[in-house]
């Protein structure tokens, strides 16, 4: 990895998280995390606290991947688990497309960054105050996953 590589990475990531604060106001949370040298390991995995004081409030909850032009896969299965504040958690597998049968990257890119959101849960409620944790890791066939630069996971209010 060249030297300034990551510091590039992650000021891209801040200005990708302040754009969305700044248009969207119905914003609850949001969170990103860099995966180092743009390689994710099998059993590192990302994750993300969220502290629910709302528990009648509806949202919507999305991830979001940034990969490089050099990912090899069209596209990525991710194992997410919510684990609630009593202790208790939920795994869904998850399968989203990055590119299409033509190999032509999905979403939105700039340069090798190639930004994706994924809707991962509409309409749901947060049924305790309290810290809920998502924990996310690739569920590829690599142990070593190249061209994937970081992961984020925002949460908004529900809007029909």
């Amino acid at each position: 990895m060249r030297r300034g590589t990551g510091r590039i990475n992650y000021l891209i990531a801040i200005v990708v998280m302040l754009s969305c604060l700044s248009c969207n106001s119905s914003l609850v949370y949001t969170d990103s995390k860099t995966i180092d040298g743009a390689v994710w390991d099998l059993f590192d995995k990302a994750e993300f606290e969220f502290r629910s004081a709302d528990t009648l409030k509806s949202l919507n909850v999305s991830l979001t991947l940034r990969t490089a032009s050099h990912y090899p896969y069209r596209n990525i299965f991710l194992f997410v688990t919510t684990t609630a504040p009593d202790g208790k958690s939920i795994t869904d597998t998850l399968e989203y497309q990055l590119a299409d049968d033509k190999g032509h990257w999905l979403g939105k890119g700039f340069g090798d960054i190639h930004e994706l959101n994924l809707p991962y849960k509409k309409n749901v409620f947060f049924p305790m105050k309290g810290s809920y944790v998502f924990s996310i890791q690739h569920g590829m066939r690599d142990h070593s996953l190249r061209g994937v630069y970081d992961l984020g996971i925002s949460i908004v209010n529900f809007e029909l």
